[in-house]
């Protein structure tokens, strides 16, 4: 048989435990002060955009209805400049609209954002006028001149948007119609490198 046994109990200390949790406090502290300076330096600026009291800014000023027939008049501009050059005339409404082009087609699409009826007004615009103007005002596609031109859409929300006789600014501002304009900055599209 053996002997009795001694039990012994010996506490060992960390050395520095106190040091060890200020250096880690202080690693963090430091990881957190670069990655707000990082931040702050490469951070997106938003700079707002001042538009003239006669327009509205397409993305925040339009409803849902009336981004989509914006968007659909800016691309069919292009197939209508196409045409254009490819007939050297202006191509008519129901032209368009056999071609399938929005929003001048007639479809389930165009009658939900309004039901707009477009004619040709001979001063050289498109004139859409709305069926349903607490869904989608009236809108106004102006062609340019010459094939190098710049689109210029305007829109009425009432429903007394009558054909106007003049398509200077000044006499669309006094019968009640605005520009659309869209701007585009860091806030819509970004630059992604790879």
């Amino acid at each position: 048989m053996s002997g009795p046994t001694l039990s012994r109990t010996q506490v060992v200390r960390p050395a520095g435990a106190g040091h060890e949790t200020l250096y880690v406090l202080l690693v963090s502290l430091l990881i957190v002060a670069l990655a707000s300076t990082v931040v702050l330096l490469r951070g997106e600026r938003e700079d707002e955009q001042v538009i003239a009291s006669h327009q509205i800014d397409a993305r925040r000023d339009l409803s849902a209805a009336e981004q989509g027939i914006y968007t659909d008049l800016r691309v069919a501009f292009d197939e209508i400049q196409l045409l254009r050059e490819e007939t050297a005339s202006i191509p008519p409404v129901d032209m368009l609209a056999e071609e399938g082009l929005p929003p001048f087609v007639v479809d389930a699409g165009s009658q939900s954002r309004g039901g707009h009826q477009w004619s040709w007004l001979p001063t050289g615009a498109y004139l859409g006028q709305s069926q349903a103007p607490q869904v989608a005002g009236s809108f106004l596609l102006i062609l340019p001149n010459d094939s190098n031109g710049q689109v210029d859409v305007w829109l009425r929300r009432d429903s007394a948007a009558l054909a106007p006789d003049d398509l200077g600014q000044a006499a669309l501002i006094a019968a009640g119609w605005q520009q659309v304009v869209s701007h585009y900055d860091a806030g819509v599209t970004r630059e992604h490198r790879h």
